[in-house]
């Protein structure tokens, strides 16, 4: 359990726990749906699955396209290693676009002198961004990959591509730094008599929590109480996070009290819903205090004890707090003048392009070449529901 040993090496799997988010969702879902049944609670409930929430593929595209128009309010849960809540500025903005390169290929030995290599011009980009970093302002955040360098080495690319995530602390700030990509891919292309398209994969506002939700939240975690971890629970934290050379705290015992939250440098697909709406997070503590997330230590605990009981008490806090909410109008009056204060004169615009289509491709190479080979170790059991 506490050693890198992937069940099926190369292939996908879950390094922070979007897998036991979900978990927690539906299950609060049922509990209220069945409440709401059982003691004739009026009202609507929606349930927004965010499949691909790391690559920020679900939810800007459900905001830009109305799908909160109607909501009055709505409750995020993650994962993490607290049991509690925040208020204010979470995240950072981050927009994710691939800009490709088209040229010319020709053979690399023979006649070079007749090709637009594409690959030079990702190189170029690659490079011209890496000496704008000293004058970006030191907030900002940028990262990439290769995703196309070509096929062989004797074969000038005429086709290159180059994946970029690019954060700032606001919209607009991530908007420049967007604009200036595309001047110095521009740049990169001119140099070597090459064409550039951009794709904007997806695109979110820095995310936030509504301070009204927050205090809801905070009372049913508090009543709830903190998970009881077991010796052998605690035994298996203190092991990984000795071998991971951080300190061995084990599982936290304590409530998280409730608290305004410093913005991180992170992301999250949910980024555009509390712009246009009243929003509230549960962080329910299914995962290990120190270890990195997209790191294998931070998949550790989740196929274990650990995960289940941090999720039970996720969603019976995410259950309660909307049931609150279903019960009291005037909490939902309250979160929404809140916001108002909160979002002040800020104008909600998509970062992402009117036209744009979500990615569903986005996976589905490695996806249909492991999934063969990972049914075998899906689960056999389905649940029962009584």
């Amino acid at each position: 359990m506490t050693e890198p040993t992937p069940i099926l090496e190369g292939a996908p799997g879950h390094t922070e726990g979007h897998n036991v988010n979900g978990a927690v969702m539906i299950g609060a879902a049922l509990a209220i749906k069945k409440a709401m049944d059982e003691f004739g609670l009026k009202g609507t409930l929606k349930v927004f699955g965010a499949p691909g929430e790391v690559q920020l593929v679900s939810r800007p595209y459900f905001v830009r396209d109305g799908y909160f128009n109607d909501v009055d309010v709505a409750l995020h849960d993650h994962i993490g290693k607290e049991f509690g809540t925040v208020y204010g500025l979470r995240q950072y903005a981050l927009i994710s676009a691939e800009f490709t390169f088209k040229g010319q290929s020709a053979h690399a030995a023979t006649a070079p002198w007749n090709a637009k290599d594409a690959l030079d011009a990702v190189v170029l980009m690659d490079i011209g961004w890496d000496k704008l970093r000293e004058h970006l302002e030191p907030t900002q955040r940028s990262h990439r990959v290769i995703t196309n360098g070509g096929d062989q080495p004797n074969v000038i690319p005429n086709n290159s591509s180059i994946w970029w995530f690019f954060r700032e602390a606001t919209a607009e700030k991530t908007r420049a730094l967007f604009e200036k990509a595309k001047r110095i891919a521009e740049g990169a292309a001119i140099m070597t008599d090459t064409s550039y398209s951009v794709n904007v994969l997806s695109a979110v506002w820095p995310t936030r929590a509504n301070r009204t939700l927050a205090e809801v939240i905070q009372s049913n975690v508090e009543q709830i109480g903190m998970p009881q971890w077991s010796e052998e629970e605690q035994g298996m934290v203190h092991e990984l996070q000795t071998k991971l050379k951080i300190k061995p705290t084990g599982m936290a015992s304590k409530i998280t009290p409730l608290k305004e939250c410093v913005q991180s440098v992170s992301a999250n697909d949910s980024g555009e819903v509390p712009w246009v709406v009243p929003t509230g997070l549960i962080t329910f503590p299914s995962n290990i205090p120190g270890v990195s997330y997209h790191h294998w230590s931070a998949g550790v605990s989740l196929a274990t004890s650990i995960a289940h009981k941090g999720a039970v008490a996720g969603a019976k806090a995410m259950a309660a707090s909307a049931l609150d909410l279903f019960l009291d109008p005037k909490l939902v009056a309250q979160a929404k003048e809140t916001f108002q204060e909160e979002i002040g004169d800020a104008e909600y615009r998509p970062l992402l392009p009117p036209e744009q289509k979500p990615p569903v491709d986005l996976n589905r190479v490695i996806m249909e070449r492991y999934r063969p080979a990972m049914r075998e170790y899906y689960l056999k059991d389905k649940p029962v529901f009584s």
